[in-house]
């Protein structure tokens, strides 16, 4: 009985994602999420396209997309809660808190990637394993 490895591999070894080296494609996708800091949404569609366009190529894209679009998802998911606690003072500090970790959170994630470790976002829920 031969058992399959479901990892996906490149095709070519010497294929980079996007023409870049996979450290600094992984580095560039953690910090698009930062871009939509700057112009709203960009932070959410960057990463799933740099995600979708390669994860089937590169078992790290894949791992690393995955951590980002789960984080993403959560990030909203907290931000819709704590919209809804605006009507109460608690809410704005919320909403300061959880727009500070989206510019921190990327930036590590980056610095990380670089170095080619992968570093779990905190408060990240796991939508898609």
């Amino acid at each position: 009985m031969e058992i399959l490895d479901s990892t996906p591999t490149p095709t070519n070894p010497t294929e980079k994602p996007w023409g870049m080296e996979v450290n600094n494609y992984l580095m560039l996708m953690h910090l698009s999420q930062f871009s939509g800091v700057i112009v709203p949404f960009a932070g959410l569609v960057m990463p799933l396209i740099m995600w979708l366009t390669n994860n089937e190529k590169f078992p790290e894209v894949d791992r690393h997309g995955k951590m980002i679009i789960n984080w993403l998802i959560s990030a909203l998911i907290y931000g819709m809660i704590a919209g809804l606690f605006t009507l109460v003072f608690i809410g704005i500090p919320l909403l300061i808190a959880l727009g500070l970790l989206m510019i921190i959170f990327p930036i590590i994630g980056a610095i990380k990637a670089a170095k080619g470790e992968l570093w779990p976002y905190p408060l990240t829920l796991p939508f898609i394993k």
